[in-house]
């Protein structure tokens, strides 16, 4: 069987890479050439501590306060746009403790089993991407966010993930390298993280040694379809022809699905990312800086700080005012770091695909028979991506998917 992938981030490449030990032939189209997306410059994180959905309760409130701010950490470019304005009312209905209660589980699920498959990558492709797994902490400076925490820690010990609550002391003692400035701390051991952009070249020369075809800097103009099957997928280098198809361009997901008359509530939500090199002084453990929702990973000697939540169209402008509290986030926290603000064509920028409920697309689309979408991965796409990748082979094979996936269904606005 032939399969078209459309998208080279890193659940088109998980997907390729469950589907190629299947012995199907396999040829990904991206716009770009793989290293340029929004999983290449990421925090790197594989947490299932991030069980608790981006539409949640408080998060409007809070957005509303922070929305206009160009340096807060959420931030909404001002525009009329028909497809915002039905994306944010639906967020808005999604954002209550009702939705996260029925939510939250299935996305603990595909989390888990996600997680344990990542290690089994590893240990298949070797571990040519830094993949540690000793935890990651959620730290906090102030006694809201720490109440908060407190409350997250005891929803995750239902879900049965072990949690370890720290004083600024203890917080202290990990960090042997570099002071910390924190009121404490939640260490969740089972959460990992990786370089992100190894880890895809790592996958990306396993499918090119496995015979998978990669067709890249491709725009796809439009597609080929005979009653309710694809046929081609028509691109500016040509057309390709397959016997199933999976749709999984990130942020581009509502565009390219438009040109086959589907409609996907998405919206993309711009984030930075400063990566140091060579630190004589490095952090020990990834954290996450609650109160300024930055995110540092240390990486052997490398440094990486990232964070925001721009939501606006595409594009690859940088708002210096951003990247900036980002770094004085971070500083506020490791006052010792020995890092300097970076010019401008050192920060990172992508698009994080954000659907209205904080759940990913994964599943069929009633509208054809050989069509497979999976996006909307938000902030967790290097969490979700081997799980995700394996149900979409297990989809394609028509088999029992490894969890419930019916609340990830594409069509459920």
């Amino acid at each position: 069987m032939n399969i078209v992938i459309i998208g080279g981030g890193i659940i088109g490449l998980s997907s390729a890479y469950y589907l190629q030990k299947q012995g199907y032939q396999i040829t990904i189209i991206d716009k770009g050439d793989i290293t340029n997306g929004c999983s290449f410059g990421n925090a790197g994180y594989v947490s299932p501590s991030h069980f608790i959905p981006l539409a949640s309760p408080g998060i409007v409130a809070k957005g509303l306060k922070w929305m206009l701010s160009a340096s807060s950490p959420f931030y909404i470019k001002p525009r009329l746009n028909k497809e915002l304005i039905q994306w944010g009312l639906q967020f808005y209905k999604s954002a209550n403790a009702s939705t996260v209660k029925n939510n939250a589980p299935h996305l603990n699920n595909l989390l888990q089993l996600s997680r344990e498959l990542t290690s089994d990558i590893k240990h298949d492709l070797g571990n040519h991407f830094r993949m540690e797994e000793k935890g990651c902490l959620m730290l906090y400076q102030s006694a809201e966010i720490e109440k908060y925490e407190m409350d997250l820690a005891k929803d995750a010990a239902k879900f049965g993930i072990e949690t370890q609550i720290l004083s600024s002391k203890q917080v202290q003692d990990l960090e042997t390298e570099t002071e910390v400035t924190v009121r404490g701390g939640v260490l969740y051991p089972i959460d990992a993280h990786l370089h992100p952009g190894e880890l895809m070249e790592t996958i990306v020369n396993h499918l090119k040694k496995a015979g998978v075809r990669f067709i890249t800097n491709a725009s796809v103009t439009g597609f080929e379809t005979r009653s309710n099957n694809i046929i081609g997928v028509i691109t500016d280098q040509g057309k390709v022809e397959a016997d199933k198809f999976i749709l999984a361009p990130g942020s581009w997901l509502p565009s390219l699905a438009k040109k086959l008359g589907i409609k996907i509530l998405l919206q993309p939500g711009k984030g930075y990312s400063m990566t140091f090199n060579n630190l004589e002084k490095n952090l020990q453990y990834p954290a996450i800086l609650v109160d300024d929702r930055v995110a540092m990973t240390p990486l052997s000697r490398d440094l990486r700080m990232g964070g925001t939540m721009e939501i606006n169209n595409i594009n690859e402008n940088v708002m210096i005012k951003r990247a900036k509290a980002i770094f004085n986030a971070a500083k506020k926290y490791y006052p010792g770091i020995p890092v300097s603000f970076p010019e401008a064509n050192k920060i990172w920028s992508g698009c994080r695909p954000l659907s209205p409920d904080g759940l990913p697309y994964i599943g069929k689309h009633n509208k054809y028979n050989n069509l497979v979408i999976a996006g909307g991965h938000a902030m967790i796409g290097i969490s979700l991506a081997a799980g995700t990748g394996k149900i979409i082979e297990e989809l394609v094979s028509n088999k029992k998917p490894s969890v419930e996936i019916k609340a990830f269904d594409v069509e459920r606005f």
